[in-house]
């Protein structure tokens, strides 16, 4: 450090003020023996010496902790002559009364005539403190995130049943796959679930976002469903109460979800079928032929003017398939799976409902190299 006009090294006391007695951490100069020339005001208070009480009579490594004396002696010096350079070290000031003063030590090799080291300590107690209370406080933080997210998995598990239940004269199955490895809890659901002995209802659902919050969500959805199916046998009129009950709930998640109100008449299956911003329910014959049953309606909990509505249609020799958008909003290198792909797939598989359900969660996964970016839930039904 080179600051005197005509080149030559300073006088040590001009260096010990380049930081000035306010100086916000400890600056001291050594010869090449370790002797301080100067040391500022702030090094002073660090090692609990009055200034002007160290130069000259104390070596910067008598100022150090046991250990931190065998560090600087075997390591840190053969470093600094090598590389003439030191950064961020972490050492311990000793004070006289054997208190220890964590610090962090830049410093450098002046090599010049009479001065051998410049060095600045900062003080890291507090930094030790705060990294332990930050320490403290992530811990806290992701146990509360680990406990919330089982919450939140276990609620999901009472929403999505392990299988649909048997039901004469009807073949149904479900399939659902949660996104990425499954620790984050979507809004997907499924419920099949009887109202009398030749009625049942068939829906299925998207809450939109994840976690917590979307769970809770599609448990009131889900029981507000089965509440309200007992006395509205209209799947239109049921979706519109739905929708009310959602914004009275104040949620900021809204819900898409396809309705099927399923009725044996003794001759075979009645269906009528209300959508609520879900993708249509799509039909597969027996040959293999796959169009579209429903009329697209509002979302649920998220418009002030909505519009559901009813279609009937009577379930023959065809299959029914219920999805839900991490379906054929996949997405690959090659772009969105699509409704293309979902109606060849359908088109090509057997029309037996489990294998179906299975065909298509399989083939979206594979189309995302296995890792689904978002749930899919698939239901079908067809008439035995």
């Amino acid at each position: 450090m080179r600051v005197g006009p005509d080149g030559t090294d300073p006088d040590p006391d001009q260096i010990a003020l380049l930081l000035g007695p306010q100086a916000p951490c400890g600056y001291v100069v050594t010869d090449d023996d370790g002797v301080l020339l100067a040391a500022n005001a702030e090094f002073h208070r660090l090692v609990g010496h009055e200034p002007g009480t160290l130069v000259g009579r104390r070596t910067l490594t008598s100022l150090l902790s046991a250990g931190g004396q065998i560090l600087f002696e075997t390591q840190l010096a053969p470093l600094l002559e090598k590389e003439s350079v030191l950064r961020e070290i972490s050492l311990d000031l000793l004070r006289d009364d054997g208190v220890r003063v964590p610090v962090l030590m830049n410093a450098n090799d002046q090599g010049s005539r009479t001065l051998a080291l410049h060095a600045v300590f900062l003080e890291t107690r507090d930094r030790h403190r705060y990294e332990r209370d930050l320490l403290v406080a992530s811990r806290a933080a992701e146990q509360a995130r680990a406990e919330a997210t089982a919450l939140a998995q276990t609620l999901q598990q009472t929403l999505i049943p392990p299988a649909p239940p048997t039901i004469d004269h009807l073949s149904i199955a479900a399939t659902y796959r949660p996104a990425g490895d499954g620790t984050l809890v979507g809004g997907d659901f499924y419920d099949v679930f009887q109202l009398d002995a030749s009625r049942w209802i068939v829906a299925l659902g998207d809450v939109s976002g994840k976690g917590a919050e979307a769970a809770a969500v599609t448990a009131f959805v889900r029981y507000s469903i089965r509440a309200l199916s007992v006395e509205h046998d209209d799947p239109a009129e049921l979706l519109d109460l739905l929708d009310r009950a959602l914004h009275r709930n104040g949620t900021e998640h809204y819900c898409t979800l396809a309705l099927v109100h399923l009725t044996d008449t003794g001759h075979g299956w009645t269906l009528r079928i209300a959508l609520a911003g879900h993708p249509p329910a799509l039909v597969r014959t027996a040959d293999g032929q796959v169009s579209e049953l429903g009329t697209f309606g509002s979302p649920l909990g998220l418009l002030d003017e909505t519009t559901f509505t009813t279609v009937a249609h009577e379930l023959g020799d065809d299959t029914i398939v219920l999805y839900t958008d991490g379906v054929t909003e996949a997405r690959s290198p090659d772009g969105l799976y699509g409704d293309e792909r979902l109606t060849a797939l359908l088109a090509a598989v057997p029309a037996d409902p489990v294998f179906l359900t299975d065909a298509v969660a399989g083939a979206v996964l594979d189309f995302q190299g296995g890792d689904a970016s978002d749930d899919i839930a698939v239901v079908a039904f067809a008439a035995t």
